[in-house]
């Protein structure tokens, strides 16, 4: 049996549809209740529900062998796997924000930066050569401006609306995201034939999809 580890929520709805497109059973995921480890019916899959940090966890320690998460998440904790494929849902942006109007680079002080992804943060404002004190904050990010605990946010966007209903603004886009399909790097040898026919059945099913559209 080959363990795939899912994120939960959003990436999860799009995961099973992408499932079911290929021609897999997906009753159990789609009636799960509280369970948290599922099997895909009639296939030698079974699925375990978890957090986007701890699938890149369950893959690196051989727990798991596929993964299914956000380069979001892969760029903040990186880890030792394979990242196959790009599965083209869950697209968004991982973008730097701050108050309308205002110019974030002005001045000469050292920027707070408020974020759920410390270390991207870090990372990118040192390729730009910028000192900067990154705050993590695991709650709604937007808040931070607002009451001046940072001078801007790096932060997931999808619509902007919520960054515009707190009179933020996105100034840059730090990096294009999107759901990535990851294997760990021993059981690509030991479930190589398994693990490549379904990499092969969901590249042709994308494909097809981009083809149509």
């Amino acid at each position: 049996m080959i363990r795939i580890a899912l994120t939960k929520g959003r990436l999860e709805k799009k995961a099973i549809e992408l499932f079911e497109a290929i021609g897999f059973d997906c009753s159990d995921l789609r009636n799960k209740g509280r369970r948290l480890i599922l099997p895909i019916n009639n296939q030698p899959y079974e699925v375990i529900l978890a957090k986007a940090a701890d699938v890149l966890t369950y893959i690196e320690h051989g727990v798991c062998d596929i993964g299914i998460v956000g380069k979001d998440t892969i760029m903040e904790y990186g880890g030792t796997f394979f990242e196959m494929i790009d599965l083209k849902f869950g697209s968004c942006q991982l973008s730097l924000a701050n108050k309308v109007g205002e110019d974030f680079y002005a001045g000469y002080n050292i920027k707070r930066i408020a974020s759920k992804y410390p270390n991207t943060a870090k990372e990118y404002f040192k390729q730009k050569g910028m000192d900067v004190q990154v705050i993590k904050i695991e709650g709604s990010v937007e808040l931070a401006p607002l009451v001046n605990l940072s001078d801007g946010i790096v932060d997931i966007v999808e619509t902007g609306i919520t960054l515009k209903e707190n009179g933020l603004e996105v100034i840059e886009v730090i990096a294009e995201v999107s759901a990535r399909f990851i294997v760990n790097t021993i059981s690509l040898k030991i479930h190589q034939k398994e693990i490549e026919e379904l990499i092969s059945k969901i590249e042709n099913y994308l494909k097809i999809k981009e083809e149509v559209q």
